[in-house]
């Protein structure tokens, strides 16, 4: 069983990769609802609220896809990130305060209901990044499940005492892990340099191909094993490192085998399925 995710940001915010590419990120996504729809391959795509400002068209129709489950990605992001590199300088949380948590999950939380008028029930920060009021907020604010971090060893849907559930990634992950656009390899070793920078995959980056056998080679291990796959492909980074000749490889694989939503995985949505 696999569940496929990725991010998807609003053009304002400006990255590296949107800098690097000639069609914007929300073009990408809807590119990746024609893959989505060839191989017959579910996914859940975590989106900033601004997105839905800026592109209303885009992600209405990314919402009715039958394929698609959306989860939120903040209102903007965490800008301007120098308010949230002071926060976390003061009070230890990037994420910033507790009340400003709140106000960035609502606003997220109601922009992305009045499109798809389904409750919003997954949710996952930029950059993953996860303070010491993540998940009491989230909980409060009904989301069930968050998908911040990379744990190797994970087994599925971790249960948190503040009333949700955590879910990391377990295969590697494409943008942190590729060379591609400004990602080069002088920036990476610059980067992992000044920021002691590694994931549970280490902090190596690899040629596109290679990320690419890597993945399939966790993919295949984790199904022989019965082991849930959580795997995440940014559209962005996979139309800019070989316009998706490496996004379709692996999809190919994934239409192979069951692929899941994020709330699919939840214990009362499975009773239902059963």
């Amino acid at each position: 069983m696999i569940c496929l995710t990725g991010d998807i940001h609003h053009q304002g915010l400006n990255t590296g990769n949107q800098q690097h590419s000639d069609r914007s990120e929300i073009q990408t996504a809807l590119d990746f609802l024609e893959l989505l729809a060839f191989y017959k391959v579910k996914m859940t795509l975590f989106i900033s609220g601004k997105t839905f400002q800026e592109s209303p068209q885009a992600t209405a129709a990314i919402a009715r896809h039958e394929l698609v489950e959306i989860g939120g990605h903040n209102w903007d992001c965490f800008e301007p990130s120098l308010w949230h590199r002071f926060w976390n300088k003061a009070t230890g949380s990037y994420n910033g305060p507790r009340w400003y948590q709140r106000w960035d999950v609502e606003k997220t939380k109601r922009t992305i209901e009045a499109v798809t008028q389904t409750p919003l029930r997954c949710w996952r920060n930029h950059m993953y990044m996860h303070g010491p009021y993540t998940e009491q907020v989230l909980a409060e604010a009904g989301i069930a499940i968050c998908s911040d971090g990379v744990k190797k060893a994970s087994q599925g849907l971790e249960w948190h005492p503040a009333g949700l559930y955590n879910f990391p990634l377990n295969i590697m992950p494409d943008h942190e892990h590729i060379y591609h656009a400004e990602r080069t390899p002088e920036w990476v070793k610059a980067w992992v340099e000044r920021y002691n920078w590694s994931d549970d995959f280490g902090s190596a980056s690899y040629p596109v191909d290679v990320w690419a056998d890597k993945v399939l080679t966790q993919l295949q291990q984790n199904e022989a094993a019965g082991k849930i796959s959580h795997l995440i492909l940014h559209p962005l980074t996979m139309y800019l490192c070989d316009r998706y000749a490496s996004a379709r490889r692996i999809l190919l694989y994934l239409s192979q085998c069951e692929t899941v939503h994020m709330q699919d995985l939840l214990p009362e949505r499975k009773k239902q399925c059963r």
